[in-house]
């Protein structure tokens, strides 16, 4: 549109000078002694008009090659730039796809080129570890180092991650505490900070950075469930002997973390390795009257001391709802016996054996037998039956409660 109006208004200018030229019958007088020229106006207007045409194109085309020589040296600049660009990101694209040869070769023409030097040592340095080759990982490390302006968080990134390759977790630990106290603050450095104390075994923090990755959905509960169990049972493997900080550190945790039997198995074992049978019981009762467990009732049974008659009645109100549950029976005979309830301990192993034949009830039956009871020939038929079955679970691979 804009080409058509401008057409439009030199065709009308032509026109109008046409028009007037035609009407114009005047001249003009050169004198330069001893020559005179009379020339018609019209003659040296467009005598004038195409001198100033003249002159422009010729200037125009001298500054032109005046210009050559940096027009020249700006192009070969953008084709430099243009292949140090398209090595980077074939460099990048090899690196993903653990080409490290290739990779290292394109950021090393990149760097070469004076193009992205920061970025091109970070690929070739990523690479040179991919390769497992020191020399050149210590020398692109040096590279982005002396390079890193501009690039300095990307560059701690990779060393933090570099290190946790090789499980080196206390240099991670301080490359990522440079990040962070330079204002790193997004998920990717909670993630790596997550796996660093893991490696370290800070379960706390552990514990910490799975609910801040949670809260900001950077983990899904099915993923944040294993990290927080295993953090729990090193907490309380970590407490086991002092039954008072187990006891405390029991109720610090989530609600939904107490109603997991594998957690509470471990506060368990962990009171009773701290001879308070007494918190341990109280523990067992409190999850299995809403939550029934095989393995927990086991240790229900195994913790001696306390108020061994309470605990057996609430064992026989567990027994109402589960009859033919052969850990809880089990669990029953072992109580009785600790009381010296000799024949109601005999009943309920028998009933366990008839349920559900272990070697831990074969053994318990044959130790009462044979000190109790004074049944030595019975017993040792169970003693040799409780090592036909060990032998046999530990071909299957069957761990016992």
């Amino acid at each position: 549109m804009r080409l058509l109006l401008w057409l439009l208004l030199l065709a009308a200018l032509a026109t109008g000078l046409a028009v007037a030229a035609r009407y114009n019958d005047g001249y003009a007088l050169l004198v330069m002694p001893p020559w005179r020229i009379e020339l018609s106006l019209n003659l040296l207007l467009f005598v004038l008009l195409a001198g100033c045409v003249a002159a422009y194109f010729l200037l125009h085309g001298i500054a032109s090659i005046l210009r050559m020589p940096a027009a020249v040296n700006a192009y070969r600049a953008r084709r430099a730039r243009t292949k140090a660009d398209s090595a980077l990101r074939d460099a990048v694209l090899c690196w993903q796809e653990g080409r490290f040869s290739q990779a290292i070769k394109g950021a090393e023409q990149s760097f070469d080129a004076g193009h992205a030097r920061g970025l091109a040592a970070l690929i070739a340095l990523r690479a040179a570890h991919g390769l497992r080759d020191e020399s050149r990982e210590a020398l692109w490390r040096q590279r982005a180092l002396d390079h890193e302006a501009g690039v300095r968080a990307a560059r701690l990134k990779t060393e933090v991650e570099l290190a946790l390759d090789k499980h080196d977790f206390a240099l991670a630990r301080d490359l990522l505490k440079q990040l962070l106290d330079e204002g790193g603050r997004h998920i990717a450095l909670l993630r790596l900070s997550l796996r660093i104390h893991q490696g370290l075994g800070d379960w706390s923090e552990v514990l910490r950075l799975t609910r801040q990755l949670q809260k900001h959905k950077a983990l899904t509960a099915e993923q944040a469930a294993p990290l927080r169990l295993r953090a729990h049972r090193e907490n309380l493997a970590a407490l086991e002997g002092d039954g008072e900080q187990v006891l405390r550190y029991w109720k610090s945790m989530a609600e939904q973390d107490r109603r997991e039997a594998r957690l509470a198995l471990n506060a368990a074992r962990a009171l009773a390795a701290a001879e308070d049978c007494g918190g341990a019981g109280r523990l067992i009762e409190d999850f299995l009257d809403h939550e029934w467990d095989s393995t927990l009732v086991a240790v229900y049974g195994q913790c001696r001391g306390g108020d061994v008659v309470a605990r057996i009645a609430h064992a026989e109100k567990w027994l109402a709802d589960h009859p033919r549950d052969g850990a809880l029976l089990l669990t029953l005979g072992r109580l009785c016996r600790q009381k010296q309830l000799w024949g109601k301990a005999q009943s309920y192993l028998e009933a366990s054996l008839a349920i559900e034949p272990t070697p831990e009830a074969h053994l318990e039956l044959a130790s009462l037998l044979e000190n109790e009871l004074e049944k030595s020939g019975v017993a040792e038929r169970h003693y040799r039956s409780a090592a036909m079955l060990h032998q046999s679970q530990s071909r299957g691979g069957r761990k016992s409660v």
